[in-house]
């Protein structure tokens, strides 16, 4: 029986196609590795699950760029840690990436803690950092005289500084577009098949192919790597909530109050946030759900009985907003980055809250690692200059306050979040920008928008308004490659 013209089965679809280097996981990490990687003369995907990078662990931390001063001497850990601070350093200055050096002091409340700064100073030598002091209660209570009773003593770490993790991470996936990556969102990774020296994952936005793939999936980095049949670690997620307090409470906090950490955790903090805030927090809390990123009432009680403990005048305060953050968890003492070179495959798994500084550190290591494992890096002669992020910083001049901007664009002289003093140019800009924002979570991680007092309750319509007018709800967002 003959078939009408048109009715047939049509041709067979075009395949994927092949890249050089499949990197999973569009956190800080994988966003550095997809930019670091991008640098050289190979093809290269950076394949993330959620609608946007940076969704995921990377967007709840502490947000403080560590100096490693305490990490534990000879681990790679260390070494990347001390690597990354110098590199992100250098790069938050080019890219425009709201930084701090708001220095650091550790705080003994009690005897064990005190006997333990020395240590702490040594361990700090050990990693090749010199700048550490032990200071009397009352030199503490000089640099923060808001801190409660019964302090015996500190440490300074005068380099350790805060940092925005919201645009170093928009920064670097940005950066490794420009240089000629795809960005491929909404591509949760569900299988994973190898024919021909080429790798398939099966993915629900569609098969991505490559010759080799890093595992950079941070919470979900030991599922991927099952998927390649190892059975070599597991991720605990461990949820961390933190208070966020009203810029009022600012003077209270001038640089970062650290506990004397434990095998546990680094403990709770008080720190300066880059936005002008105060930031109390987190807790430890190991769980079986990987996306448990709500609050919880033991949570809040447990930051209130501790802060009322570290600095009871900062509860006289506002609380702002409270948030959850999960950190991969693993049983294993360093980071676990290792190749596999019969299968093209290459773990970066275990890589913990420091994963924010060491990031380009890591990034480097990766490229060795993969080089030394045969694949072709070539750099390239030439690149675009890092891009330079919209800055959201307090410490700088925002739009709002840059009358030359305004004259030249009055649409960054209109507030339309008034808490956070963000205008409608910057919603504009970062909803066409090269990685745009596509629902109100990624324009506050780009903007501040609805992140103030109000949490969006009075600014809430106008910015949805604007996200729609610049197309933020209709273009779709499941692959971004550069033009």
């Amino acid at each position: 029986m003959s078939k009408s013209p048109g009715h047939g089965p049509g041709p067979a679809p075009e395949p994927a196609p092949v890249h050089d280097v499949i990197v999973i996981g569009g956190g800080i990490v994988g966003a550095a590795i997809a930019r670091e990687l991008s640098g050289h003369t190979v093809s290269v995907a950076l394949v993330e699950a959620r609608s946007d990078v940076g969704d995921g662990t990377s967007k709840a931390n502490t947000a403080i760029l560590h100096t490693g001063f305490d990490a534990t001497p000879g681990t790679l850990e260390s070494r990347l840690v001390a690597r990354g601070y110098e590199l992100l350093s250098r790069y938050a200055r080019d890219a425009g990436i709201p930084v701090e050096r708001t220095g650091a002091v550790l705080v003994a409340w009690n005897d064990d803690e005190l006997d333990a700064l020395p240590g702490l100073r040594k361990k700090a030598e050990d990693n090749g950092y010199d700048r550490c002091r032990l200071i009397p209660p009352e030199e503490v209570y000089e640099l923060v005289p808001a801190l409660g009773e019964g302090v015996l003593g500190g440490l300074t770490v005068p380099d350790e500084s805060v940092i925005c993790t919201w645009t170093t991470n928009l920064a670097l996936a940005t950066d490794a577009r420009q240089r000629g990556a795809a960005v491929l969102l909404d591509h949760t990774v569900t299988e994973v098949s190898a024919d021909d020296g080429v790798t398939t994952l099966h993915t629900t936005g569609g098969p991505v192919r490559g010759r080799w793939v890093v595992n950079a999936a941070g919470l979900g980095a030991d599922r991927i790597d099952a998927l390649f049949g190892h059975e070599r670690f597991t991720v605990t997620p461990r949820r961390g909530e933190l208070f966020v307090f009203d810029k009022l409470a600012r003077p209270l906090v001038d640089l970062i109050v650290l506990p004397v950490p434990t095998s546990r955790g680094k403990g709770v903090l008080i720190s300066p946030t880059v936005y002008g805030n105060v930031m109390l927090g987190p807790t430890s809390e190991n769980l079986a759900d990987r996306t448990a990123t709500g609050t919880s009432e033991d949570g809040f009680a447990f930051l209130l009985d501790k802060g009322g403990r570290l600095m009871p005048a900062l509860l006289d305060e506002e609380v702002t907003a409270s948030y959850a953050g999960l950190r991969a968890a693993i049983d294993h003492p360093d980071y676990l980055i290792a190749a596999d070179r019969a299968q093209r495959y290459l773990l970066v798994g275990g890589i913990r809250s420091t994963g924010l500084t060491a990031g380009m550190a890591i990034a480097e290591y990766v490229r060795q690692t993969l080089a030394e494992a045969g694949l072709d890096l070539d750099e390239r002669a030439e690149l675009p200059p890092p891009p330079r992020m919209p800055y959201i910083g307090e410490s700088g001049v925002r739009p709002y306050q840059d009358a030359a901007r305004i004259a030249r664009d009055p649409a960054y002289g209109e507030i339309v979040c008034f808490c956070e003093r963000v205008t409608a140019g910057e919603i504009r800009d970062a909803c066409t920008a090269p990685l745009p924002a596509r629902t109100p979570d990624g324009l506050r991680r780009r903007t501040r928008a609805m992140n103030g007092r109000c949490q969006g309750f009075f600014c809430g319509p106008a910015v949805e308004q604007l996200m729609s007018e610049h197309g933020a709800h209709e273009t779709p967002c499941h692959e971004v490659t550069s033009r």
